[in-house]
């Protein structure tokens, strides 16, 4: 009894969700007849896009799933809406497909045109790249360590030169976007490859007080053209001559002076080194 109930709900289910889908393409069909008739209207045409839409969310994600890190889903949707439009506005309604099998190659086409358009790395770069990558592994496997620039170019039967030039082309194809998700976090903001990554040219703030520390250190107690000697020739590595010039000195009493400040300040730090080790 509960087992015949159980089948007859499930299929007044089924038939109710076939007449809804039936009821929903009907309505549809009526929209598809008024774009066709004013395919101008922006209102008729975000109705589709609308109805659509969850087709593109679909295939991006299928994608994007297979994709390395550093491409955004986000992109690939983008690019899969102007496929859907596309679609949209091609589409013939007498030829009796389904939109549903017409604009999904539509769409995955434009996703992968923007993957493409994307990667700028050559296709022959990429495919080096791959072989490069292939042959380290099976010398790897063979040798048990990582192989030598010879032991690789023979093997790829390519003269040194040849390979290091393959390297440098390889190396291009594992370039990342720098704005890339580093992680997330709570705040609305997420943390990018940006964000995280250390300048190396830039001057490090510590540094730079310690040094500045050091100088008020070293030029302490020395007169005008004493302190100016210091600070050209170990600060701004000017040479003696440069010093001389500057100061209006020949460049032998500028040796001389910077021999004297030297000896003077080498019997102050000397008579506080106990102190400096001290501290540390």
């Amino acid at each position: 009894m509960a087992t015949t109930f159980a089948k007859a709900y499930d299929a007044e289910t089924l038939d109710a969700r076939q007449a809804a889908k039936e009821a929903r393409r009907a309505e549809m069909l009526i929209v598809w007849k008024a774009y066709k008739e004013n395919p101008d209207s922006k209102a008729i045409r975000n109705q589709l896009v609308e109805e659509y839409l969850p087709l593109v969310k679909y295939n991006g994600e299928r994608i994007w799933s297979r994709l390395p890190d550093g491409v955004e889903l986000d992109d690939l949707i983008s690019a899969g809406v102007f496929g859907l439009m596309d679609a949209i506005n091609a589409f013939d309604l007498e030829r009796g497909v389904k939109f549903e099998t017409y604009c999904v190659p539509r769409i995955r086409g434009a996703m992968l045109d923007e993957l493409r358009s994307m990667d700028w790395v050559p296709r022959l770069v990429r495919s080096k790249a791959s072989k490069l990558n292939e042959a380290v592994k099976k010398l790897e496997a063979k040798y048990g360590r990582s192989p030598t620039e010879i032991e690789l170019s023979e093997h790829m039967g390519l003269s040194v030169q040849e390979l290091e030039k393959m390297v440098t082309e390889a190396n291009a194809v594992n370039l990342i976007s720098l704005n890339k998700k580093w992680y997330e976090t709570d705040s609305y903001k997420d943390v990018r490859e940006i964000d995280i990554l250390e300048d190396k040219k830039g001057e490090d703030p510590t540094r730079r007080v310690q040094k500045s520390d050091l100088m008020r250190l070293v030029t302490k107690g020395l007169n005008r053209n004493e302190r100016l000697i210091i600070i050209l020739y170990y600060y701004e590595e000017l040479t003696m001559k440069e010093i001389g010039a500057t100061l209006d000195l020949s460049e032998s009493r500028v040796s001389q002076m910077h021999s004297a400040i030297v000896q003077r300040l080498q019997g102050q730090l000397g008579r506080r080194r106990p102190e400096f080790g001290a501290a540390g």
